[in-house]
């Protein structure tokens, strides 16, 4: 769940409008969004976020509004495979199977609780994840879990073993770094599509806060800020020239900050969803802003300057005492290569290469998960076997049926 959506969220819950939030679980062949993309629709037609634009969004969109009529989530494939899309126009080929979840009144006070304690729960600094139940041959579908960094967990998926299941993936690392979605066999183990698919389960990372630290507020900077923005960035400024670093020049900043580089950086929390561009407006502030950002654990650093200049600084800073090992991370000169020239273009280069840099580390994040899930599914499956032996002992509804709501403290 993106900024976004969760704020598009948090206004539909405190206003009790009836909402319904497309997710994008699995896509096949060419298609505008990958998964973990979304969409919320509220009753009267209005959107925020995109699946993809065009006729297939507006088909999902058709399709949300008849899930806001029945109060109830449900599946549904989005096929924009050649036949189709010619006739109505549509640019790519593929098919997109979305989860459609109800959001509003028929949900129960308990469900709507639990959404509305999930989004606040971000704005008290929280990074919890939320599993969702999508498909169930027994269980409500849509019944929510949220688990707090800390291993609180709250909701109810409406089986013990889902419950656990749940936590144990989490505690696995799946659902922190980027979405993902977990099959199961009637036997509760892990499985693909080929097989038949009992239960399945949606979980979503937190709520990602991604910082653009601009240093520097000259004529580069001012573009970067505003472009930074509009995708999503959180966006901070710093300089120390009052006439540039100002709210009037920075419309758009989240902050500006008018301060010696040096001790406005010591104030700042940089960490792997942060973006540091250096272009201020010499060498000296180039280097003293590197080398304070140099050992901070940012997702990108970025300089501007020649190649032979930037080939000096370093040497400088390695006689210094900074090892070479640590200003490899650095990205300089910075930006594709696009032959940009105005302050315009060269923000548009600066911004491409960090979406490139962010989407490759999301890749690599995505292909260790891969690995660690086949690790660990051995040492899953036998505590799993005891439990499927305890469920067929106790009928179903006994544990369906238990008035205690399901919540582990860990």
């Amino acid at each position: 769940m993106d900024k976004e959506i969760k704020m598009g969220l948090q206004h539909a819950l405190e206003e009790k409008l009836e909402a319904a939030l497309i997710t994008v679980t699995k896509v096949l062949g060419s298609a505008p969004r990958k998964p973990g993309a979304q969409m919320l629709v509220l009753a009267d037609g209005t959107t925020t976020g995109t699946i993809g634009g065009g006729c297939g969004e507006a088909d999902a969109r058709q399709a949300a509004l008849q899930v806001l009529a029945a109060g109830k989530p449900r599946k549904h494939c989005l096929n924009m495979t050649a036949d189709i899309a010619e006739d109505e126009g549509m640019v790519c080929g593929g098919i997109m199977e979305l989860f459609i979840d109800y959001l509003g009144r028929h949900n129960g006070a308990e469900q709507l609780n639990l959404l509305e304690n999930y989004v606040l729960s971000f704005h008290h600094g929280e990074t919890p994840v939320l599993i969702t139940l999508t498909e169930s041959k027994q269980e409500k579908v849509g019944q929510k879990l949220v688990i707090q960094k800390n291993g609180q967990v709250t909701g109810d998926l409406g089986l013990p073993i889902l419950n656990r299941i749940a936590l144990e993936e989490v505690w696995a690392g799946r659902g922190h770094g980027h979405f993902a979605v977990l099959n199961l066999d009637e036997r509760f183990n892990p499985c693909d599509t080929t097989t038949e698919v009992a239960y399945q389960m949606l979980l979503e990372p937190p709520v990602s806060e991604t910082k653009l630290v601009i240093l520097g507020a000259g004529h580069i900077g001012l573009p970067l800020a505003g472009m930074g923005k509009m995708l999503g960035y959180e966006v901070t400024v710093v300089d120390d020239r009052p006439s540039f670093a100002n709210s009037g020049r920075f419309r758009t900043a989240d902050r500006v900050i008018c301060n010696d580089f040096e001790k406005a950086l010591a104030d700042l929390v940089i960490d792997s969803q942060t973006y540091v561009v250096i272009v201020t407006r010499g060498h000296r502030h180039d280097k003293v802003c590197l080398k304070t950002v140099i050992h901070q654990p940012a997702g990108y650093i970025g300089m501007i300057g020649s190649r032979r200049r930037v080939k000096a600084m370093l040497a400088e800073l390695q006689e210094e005492g900074i090892p070479a090992a640590a200003l490899e991370k650095l990205y300089s000169p910075i930006g594709l290569k696009i032959g940009a020239e105005t302050p315009e273009e060269i923000a548009v280069c600066i911004l491409g290469e960090i979406i490139k840099v962010q989407r490759e580390h999301k890749d690599r994040v995505k292909q260790q998960d891969g690995v660690r899930q086949q690790d660990i599914v051995k040492q899953q499956d036998s505590s799993r076997q005891q439990d499927n032996v305890k469920l067929q002992e106790e009928p179903a509804a006994s544990v369906r049926n238990n008035e205690e709501p399901q919540k582990m403290l860990v």
